[in-house]
């Protein structure tokens, strides 16, 4: 939808073309992400010019407080096929291999006895949680996680398998907009922290004045072209404009964080503004 067909702007949730209610809502975006899965990685590079390496990498260097806690727990919510979660992975500390101790005598090798051992190595950092509902795109994440402290999860955004106050941070990167409902995703992420947990949500922004004016004309007219052309599925770009033209601009967005229970929100502007970080804190 384009021009005067344009969406209901700052809804509630994310309504693709044909979808009515929630339900059908998210069926539809996990059936679209499932098709375009092959593709999406490759797409997303070339339709951002490579921005989004510097978009997860910033947001990443901005949480490492909390990142370098090795007893904090990590969520990377819609991660996708896991690039955000390589981000955030790169500043948590490294689990220790421990090794079976030798006796350096070479007449007398042998384990050394539990007196002679020296103490245990410090408690093992916390694995990140890389949560997506698209069973397509967390296949293809799996071998980017291999050999690293990531725990892969498949499962619905606004029904976490997790318990009450049991996350430390809980990120987003481009997944948090294609929610059926905002309000209560945030709610399930407020249910989940701990108290003074944090959200990250990195997402895309329909910026004002001219430099809106030129991203509107290359999301609604060049992105969609490329996109179908890239992935063989033209209707999953046309969505992706439409989903950024509905989400809450930064002020509507800070009031629904709010609403929800966090305090402090605010935004970050990257890109000129077509990009941004919200934070906010659980109290």
């Amino acid at each position: 939808m384009t021009g005067d067909q344009l969406p209901e702007p700052h809804a509630p949730g994310a309504r693709p073309t044909g979808a009515t209610t929630p339900a059908s809502a998210a069926q539809n975006i996990q059936q679209m992400f499932d098709t375009i899965a092959p593709t999406y990685d490759r797409a997303n590079h070339l339709l951002s010019a490579g921005l989004d390496r510097l978009w997860w990498t910033r947001a990443a260097r901005t949480l490492r407080p909390i990142l370098t806690r090795p007893e904090a727990v990590i969520l990377d919510l819609c991660c996708g096929t896991g690039d955000m979660t390589l981000a955030l992975h790169k500043h948590r500390p490294q689990p220790q291999i421990r090794v079976p101790h030798v006796r350096s005598n070479a007449s007398d090798v042998g384990l050394l006895t539990p007196q002679e051992a020296p103490p245990n190595p410090p408690e093992q950092p916390a694995p990140i949680l890389a949560l997506d509902f698209s069973h397509n795109m967390l296949s293809l994440a799996l071998p980017k996680f291999a050999g690293k402290n990531i725990v892969p999860i498949e499962a619905d955004a606004l029904h976490l398998p997790l318990a009450d106050a049991s996350v430390d941070l809980v990120t987003s990167a481009f997944g948090f907009r294609n929610l059926a409902s905002y309000s209560e995703g945030l709610a399930e992420l407020y249910r989940v922290l701990r108290p003074a947990g944090q959200i990250a949500i990195l997402e895309c922004n329909q910026p004002e004045g001219l430099v809106g004016a030129l991203y509107s004309l290359y999301f609604h007219k060049v992105l969609p072209t490329l996109g179908g052309l890239i992935s063989g599925t033209p209707r999953a770009y046309a969505y992706l404009p439409d989903s950024v033209y509905r989400f809450p601009r930064p002020p509507q967005m800070k009031q629904l964080i709010a609403a929800a229970g966090f305090t402090n929100p605010t935004w970050t502007s990257y890109t000129l503004g077509t990009v941004g970080l919200y934070r906010a804190t659980k109290p």
